[in-house]
């Protein structure tokens, strides 16, 4: 039985192991898939320890997205994009290989929700690592403009320099937006104090918005975003599953149906 796992700091939290059985008792394949705890002196050794004993695959979340960048052996141009890594496969070569699924998920979800990318302005609220993980997948699929809007504009414009070589991003204070925006995107853990990343209700005016945090009920920033003026608000169960299927994909070679998991998910609280 092939034997995957999740590794991060915290991990308990996870819902990773319930997704991926889900996705296998779904396509009738037997996996074994646990949640491993690591700090950042051990995170290497630990992934070194699970490939030599036979494991398959590891999705990797915080803190260590980096670290897993940089012990890849291959990375695809994805990754490179990205700098960052949320999936590692371990070849028969005994060499480690790097993708970030993040991007994909999150526009299997859009696409999913009928929500068009192609020539559309998007702006993005926050510049940490789950914004930086989006951006050359929004790129790719066509998105006419990008702004970044951060509390710290010091942030959003590392970030902005990061991307410049594939399209020219504005960097915005969120308190002083004046226009408003196709698809805004939240990035930030702003929900995690029970408060609102910082911006302007103007900028979400009949705009379809996207919360990539998630909970059972409408998110902080969903319930702001349909009182102030939004077509339409999301939240990122969805993102959630869809990375964890081109996860899938990439270890198993076949891609679970999403859509039923994803209602299931949503709507029970796991114990």
């Amino acid at each position: 039985m092939d034997n995957y796992a999740v590794i991060g700091s915290p991990i308990a939290h996870s819902r990773s192991p319930t997704i991926h059985h889900l996705f296998a008792e779904q396509l009738g394949h037997e996996i074994v898939y646990k949640k491993l705890e690591a700090d950042e002196k051990s995170f290497e050794e630990h992934v070194e320890s699970f490939f030599t004993k036979g494991g398959k695959g590891l999705n990797v979340t915080l803190p260590f997205k980096k670290q897993a960048f940089s012990m890849s052996d291959n990375l695809s141009s994805n990754a490179k994009e990205c700098g960052a890594v949320n999936t590692l496969s371990f070849s028969e070569d005994g060499r480690i290989s790097g993708e970030s699924t993040d991007g994909m998920g999150l526009i299997e979800d859009l696409k999913s929700n009928e929500v068009v990318i192609e020539d559309k302005s998007i702006l993005i609220v926050g510049s940490g690592g789950t914004a930086q993980s989006i951006i050359p997948q929004l790129v790719a699929n066509s998105a006419q403009q990008l702004s970044l809007s951060n509390r710290t504009i010091e942030n959003a414009i590392s970030l902005k320099e990061q991307y410049i070589h594939l399209l020219d991003i504005t960097c915005l204070e969120g308190g002083v937006i004046n226009r408003n925006f196709d698809i805004v995107i939240n990035t930030t853990s702003a929900h995690l104090e029970g408060a609102l990343p910082e911006i302007n209700p103007v900028a979400i005016q009949n705009s379809v918005c996207y919360d990539v945090n998630y909970s059972y009920g409408e998110t902080v920033f969903q319930k702001w975003c349909d009182e102030n003026g939004a077509k339409k608000s999301l939240q990122g169960w969805g993102m959630l599953v869809e990375q964890a299927a081109e996860s899938f994909y990439i270890w198993r070679g076949i891609r679970p149906k999403t859509r039923e998991i994803i209602d299931r998910l949503s709507s029970e609280p796991e114990n």
